[in-house]
Order: structure tokens, then C-alpha cells, then sequence
């Protein structure tokens, strides 16, 4: 059987219009050091961004804080007009530094970064526009319906949330529908369960950020460590796998500058993990993220 990339992972229609494979990619690591500047090796995070059409990844996120900008115009030189692509971006993050990230939500600053996007991906319409973060110095009911104003002119089609818990994602959508939320979760991180629960009875898509950490569970010797070896795949490509089975909801978008870091991400999508091997993996990721809760609270 021909390998079907990211077809393997099955498909999730965003906003009961916009059909994707579930595995995307996260473009945040085409950028420099701190998620700034430009990447070290351009050339390779060109030919990196050309090769998910081949793979079958036809839905990409980026931000335009990452960089800044540098993510969004790289992804307009390797792959513009987009044939068959969702392009999601985000903003309301600002930046003065590697790894420095400010919230920012006044009206006029989101509407001014949606313009700019659309300039930089050479774009009429984003189909997928995310608010990076609910600035918590600007009423988020302002935020919110300077969203659904651009919405309504045709800015933007479809909107959805960055970290936010579940009242939050029901008080925006008394502006607009959520069709998408993104927040941290992996095996190991599981603060967002309620969160992803609450997406999958709404069938609204859950896009995990950072999906291939699997703290401790990856060391040698671990559980994670033989089921990836059983499955000839790396302890990261199991804790994938793991995230695309545990919701239909699931979009992961594992990111790298790398061809050969994307094509070992891309074969998780092949991996079936057997009832036990999900029901071990699960019990043991909770146990750590447990662990690690109780941990920082004593250290409070």
C-alpha cells in the first residue's frame, strides 16, 4: 500500500466547510532562534514548507508574531496560491525579543495585524484567523466584537481561540461561532482535558500546541520507549499517534525546519496503537502530569 502521509490521520471539516487531513504543521519553528528573526537555514526551511503538499499536510498554522512576520512571508514564497492548503494565522501577541511574548488585544491592533497578514500571504480572505491570547488588560467583549466585525466584512471566515478554558469559548461565541481552540496539551500535559472534552461534544476542532513532549515517559527503558520500538517509530511518534487517537477532534501540528524531522512526524499518522497500548500510555501520562502538579504546588 502507498503511503497516504497525512491522509493516514484521518479527516475533520472545520466550521462545516473547511475539510483537512488531521495532522497539519505548525510553523512556528521555520523562524530563528527564540522564534525570531529568520531561520539559521532558510534554504532548508523553504524546502521543508514545499514538501507538505507531498506529504499530504493541507493545513498549516502560523502566527504573525512568529518571527515576527518572518513565518507568514516564508509560507507565501514556498507555497503561494495555496492549491488545496487551509492557511491559519493568529494574532494578538506582540514582540521585543527572542522568546518575549505581550498580549495585545486593543481593537484597532488586531484589526491592523489581520490587514498585514492578509498582505503577507497574499490573501483576500483567512479562512482560519485565531486570537493568540485574550489580552486581559482590554474587555475581552471588545476583542471579541472587533473580531465579529471583521468577520462580517469578509476579513476573515472563520474564527477561533488560543488558551482558553470553557467559559471563555462561550462567552466569545455569543459574538461568533469557535469553531477552532488551541491550546498547550500532550500525554504529559493534560490541564486542557476539560477543554478538549467540551470541543469534542461541539464538534469544534482542538489544536494542541507542543503535541510531541512526553517528559519522563520518554526515557530509556519506559513503557513509551518499548511501544515505540515495538512499532519501529520513535518514543515522539508514539505520543502522536497517542494524540490523534484520543479525539476525532485532535489537529496536531507538530512543527520543524527540518524535511527529515517532518517525514519522521508525518509517519505517525501510519501508527495503530493497539486498545492496551492506548489505555497504558494514557494512565501513565496523567500519572506524570499528576506528578508534575503536585510537584509545583509544593514548590509554591
Amino acid at each position: 500500500m502507498a503511503n497516504r502521509g497525512a491522509a493516514a490521520s484521518g479527516q475533520f471539516t472545520i466550521g462545516g466547510d473547511l475539510t483537512v487531513n488531521r495532522l497539519g504543521f505548525g510553523a512556528m519553528r521555520i523562524t530563528g532562534p527564540g522564534i525570531w528573526d529568520e531561520p539559521k537555514d532558510r534554504q532548508e526551511a523553504l524546502r521543508t514548507l514545499k514538501r507538505l503538499p507531498d506529504l499530504n499536510i493541507n493545513f498549516i498554522d502560523t502566527a504573525d508574531s512568529y518571527g515576527p512576520e518572518v513565518s507568514e512571508k516564508l509560507i507565501h514564497e514556498a507555497l503561494y496560491p495555496y492549491p488545496g492548503l487551509v492557511i491559519a494565522t493568529k494574532a494578538g501577541l506582540t514582540r521585543h525579543g527572542p522568546d518575549i511574548w505581550v498580549p495585545l488585544g486593543r481593537p484597532e491592533y488586531l484589526r491592523q495585524e489581520v490587514l498585514m497578514s492578509l498582505r503577507r500571504l497574499g490573501l483576500e480572505r483567512i479562512d482560519l484567523w485565531q486570537l493568540h491570547r485574550i489580552d486581559p488588560k482590554v474587555p475581552r467583549e471588545e476583542q471579541f466584537d472587533a473580531i465579529k466585525q471583521m468577520q462580517r466584512e469578509g476579513l476573515i471566515r472563520h474564527v477561533g481561540l488560543s488558551e482558553v478554558n470553557v467559559e471563555e469559548i462561550e462567552a466569545a461565541q455569543k459574538f461568533f461561532p469557535v469553531v477552532t481552540v488551541q491550546n498547550l496539551y500532550n500525554l504529559v500535559t493534560r490541564q486542557s482535558e476539560e477543554v478538549l472534552n467540551y470541543c469534542e461534544r461541539a464538534r469544534i476542532g482542538f489544536i494542541p500546541w507542543f503535541p510531541l513532549a512526553a517528559g519522563n515517559l520518554a526515557q530509556p527503558g519506559s513503557m513509551l520507549a518499548e511501544i515505540a520500538r515495538s512499532h519501529t517509530t520513535t518514543p515522539s511518534g508514539v505520543a502522536l499517534a497517542w494524540i490523534l487517537r484520543r479525539s476525532p477532534v485532535m489537529l496536531p501540528i507538530p512543527g520543524t525546519s527540518s524535511v527529515k524531522h517532518l517525514e519522521e512526524n508525518v509517519a505517525a499518522a501510519e501508527i495503530t496503537l493497539s486498545d492496551e497500548e492506548f489505555q497504558r500510555l494514557d494512565q501513565q501520562g496523567r500519572q506524570e502530569y499528576q506528578k508534575q502538579a503536585t510537584g509545583q504546588a509544593v514548590e509554591r
